[in-house]
Parts: structure tokens; C-alpha cells; sequence
């Protein structure tokens, strides 16, 4: 574990639903991953807590796009604008399926988009394939085109 260990790569959950940040949380909790998760309830939140202390080191945000106060798709940009956060990895995890939604996650380059509804109500295979991404120790530093 050792001194590397503030680098790990967080898990961010972005999302204002208790109940779906519950069962994201609950699927992540069942890997073997000493991974931090954090939790932030809109775009704003999320940012501030990546700009403050937990700033320099990796994350894999998983991104609702329906939210008070900032919105996803309004974070993503910010995100993206922000030579300090825009390499990190973006999932949408959203109960929208506007095509609209979907063009305008992936020109901000996310890694993927999942309709709620389409997950299993315990978010298993979300958690199986991030987990496929935090094995990968020092995650590559995603350049944006």
C-alpha cells in the first residue's frame, strides 16, 4: 500500500438520487478495491471536491446528468475546460435516453453512457466493469483531441 497510496484512482459519484448513489455505492463496496469513493449530490459539489484537497489524483466520475443547481452536462464541460480534471474518465449514468443527451456527453469525450434503466437494480455489471478499469494500477493520462 505504501506512500503510492494517495494516487489511487477515486471513484466519484455524482449524483443527487440518494437511492441510486446507494446502490452504485453498494456495488462498488462488493469489489475487492481499496479505491476511495466519494459522493458529490450536483456538477458543483463534484467540482469543488476535486479542486480541494482531494485534487492530483486520477478519478473515474460517474456522471448523472439530471441535477439541481449544475447539471451533468455542465460539469462535463467545465471538466473538460479544465486542464487540471480533463483527463479524467467520465461514465454518464443517467435515466436519460434524448438522443440530444447522449451526442453531447460523447463530444466531452466520456467513456461511456448507461441508461439506468437498462442496469440491473444492483448496478453488478457497472461495478464489474470499472473494476476491469481500477485493476489497471496507474491509469493512463487520457489526452483529449
Amino acid at each position: 500500500m505504501g506512500h503510492h497510496e494517495q494516487h489511487a484512482t477515486a471513484v466519484l459519484i455524482v449524483e443527487d438520487d440518494d437511492i441510486d448513489a446507494i446502490s452504485v455505492q453498494r456495488a462498488l463496496g462488493k469489489l475487492d478495491t481499496s479505491n476511495p469513493i466519494y459522493r458529490a449530490k450536483d456538477g458543483l459539489q463534484g467540482l469543488e471536491l476535486m479542486r480541494s484537497k482531494l485534487r492530483n489524483r486520477p478519478y473515474i466520475i460517474l456522471l448523472d446528468l439530471n441535477m439541481p443547481k449544475m447539471n451533468g452536462l455542465a460539469m462535463l464541460k467545465e471538466l473538460r475546460n479544465d486542464p487540471m480534471l480533463s483527463n479524467n474518465i467520465v461514465y454518464v449514468l443517467t435515466t436519460s435516453n434524448r438522443d440530444q443527451d447522449k451526442a453531447s456527453a460523447y463530444e466531452h469525450h466520456i467513456a461511456g453512457y448507461f441508461l439506468k434503466s437498462t442496469l440491473n437494480h444492483d448496478y453488478s455489471e457497472l461495478g464489474a466493469m470499472l473494476n476491469q478499469y481500477l485493476q489497471i494500477n496507474e491509469l493512463p493520462q487520457l489526452k483529449s483531441i
